[in-house]
């Protein structure tokens, strides 16, 4: 197991981040986000067409037996209309989510925004979600990290409750909130 999380027995911190009341708007990040995939699915879509179409333009027709310029820009248009499918189930699955609350006291699952506490000083604040892990969201002043339960951090948040505390292939941080 990549990731760790143990119980100090200690509950959140009211008044230090340990209510969800000290938590972005958990819609808003949505939102952001969906406008952003929504975004690169039209890049990426407009990418894709563009180089299929540069690969059955006469320019790339082979002029000798080794001249694979027409196979490897086909193989990039199948990748990138891959990518494009990928990112747009992704989009769909974000927008069908039913985001719920969480109060005081209940474990981290899927929709939940994390607050935690690294242990050499400093805050983060993570937003678990099926899909987009990676994806860095600025909203009221401050970075939201999406993480999904795939990566090292999320399994290791899966459960947690203000007071955990988490280990990750580094220092140690304790959840100090969870909205």
């Amino acid at each position: 197991r990549a990731g760790s999380r143990r119980s100090t027995g200690q509950p959140g911190r009211p008044g230090r981040g340990g209510t969800a009341l000290s938590l972005p708007d958990k819609r808003k990040i949505l939102q952001r986000l969906c406008e952003r995939l929504a975004e690169r699915v039209d890049q990426m879509r407009a990418s894709q067409l563009e180089t299929r179409a540069g690969a059955t333009h006469p320019e790339t027709r082979q002029e000798h037996p080794k001249d694979t310029r027409a196979i490897e820009a086909g193989y990039l248009a199948r990748g990138l209309a891959g990518r494009v499918e990928t990112l747009q189930e992704d989009l769909v699955a974000l927008q069908r989510m039913e985001l719920r609350d969480f109060g005081p006291g209940a474990p981290v699952a899927l929709g939940a925004l994390i607050e935690v506490e690294r242990a050499g000083g400093g805050r983060a604040v993570y937003f678990l979600l099926p899909v987009a892990g990676g994806e860095a969201v600025e909203v009221d002043g401050g970075e939201v990290l999406v993480v999904t339960p795939a990566s090292p951090i999320g399994e290791a948040m899966m459960g947690a409750v203000c007071g955990d505390e988490l280990e990750v292939r580094g220092p140690r941080a304790t959840v100090v909130g969870v909205g």
